[in-house]
């Protein structure tokens, strides 16, 4: 099974995928609104993960479909929605028969896939006029203590791009702030699931997890807390299968 794309990292998730799920934010329910078409039931959770996603779109009374690389992020997915369909494949190789999907939806997976192969795949398995949506939370740093964490473990969630192209349409954008509050445990959960940290040799990793540590001691914003506020931005996009 090849990774899920191509981009150095993209199939490191599994080895935190216990991570993940406990440190990794929900979506915004405006997010879903803007990215999910009325009367279009059948949904592909493309990149699943953990079932982040999953489980909001199943909440929501919708037919969803998971389909991860990671069978580590495939496993915490079905433990908490076990009655999902969930399968390995990638978005170049999608285990799905052909218009077997009214939306594909991708969080947190868009940069690591190569539309070149993934677009006709996705096209593959869309009815026609099927919905292809993107997002991803992406860490507000116009707050002081979030700028200082990006310093610590990387700004690579910054803006993403939603090109997407042939055989899709125009693409619709959205972006909405919204705040998720997280407990100390849960900070460093999510800083030890990012992919950049993960590769990380051991001593390096314990060192970058020891500043944000340092980061919860001393930050005004955030000394003494038992929970804190993390600001995010969602980028959202979709475009029609053409």
């Amino acid at each position: 099974m090849d990774p899920f794309g191509t981009a150095p990292g993209a199939s490191s998730f599994g080895s935190a995928a216990g991570a993940y799920e406990r440190g990794r934010p929900p979506y915004p329910e405006s997010a879903l609104d803007f990215l999910l078409p009325a009367g279009r039931p059948r949904v592909l959770d493309l990149g699943a993960g953990t079932g982040k996603l999953t489980r909001q779109i199943r909440a929501r009374g919708l037919d969803v479909t998971a389909v991860d690389p990671s069978e580590g992020m495939l496993g915490e997915l079905r433990r908490a929605v076990p009655e999902v369909p969930a399968h390995l494949g990638t978005a170049e190789r999608i285990p799905l028969p052909d218009a077997s999907a009214d939306v594909v939806l991708v969080a947190q997976a868009w940069h690591w896939i190569d539309p070149a192969r993934a677009l006709p795949e996705i096209a593959r398995v869309l009815t026609p006029g099927g919905r292809l949506g993107v997002l991803w939370n992406l860490r507000d740093e116009r707050a002081d203590w979030v700028e200082r964490l990006g310093a610590i473990i990387g700004r690579e969630d910054r803006a993403r791009d939603t090109t997407m192209g042939p055989p899709f349409g125009p693409v619709s954008t959205a972006t909405f702030d919204w705040a998720h509050t997280v407990q100390p445990g849960e900070l460093l959960d999510l800083v030890a699931s990012r992919s950049g940290v993960i590769l990380l040799p051991a001593d390096e990793r314990a060192a970058v997890l020891a500043q944000v540590r340092q980061l919860t001691a001393t930050h005004p914003a955030l000394l003494g807390k038992d929970t804190y506020t993390l600001p995010y931005r969602t980028a959202c996009a979709w475009a029609e299968r053409g």
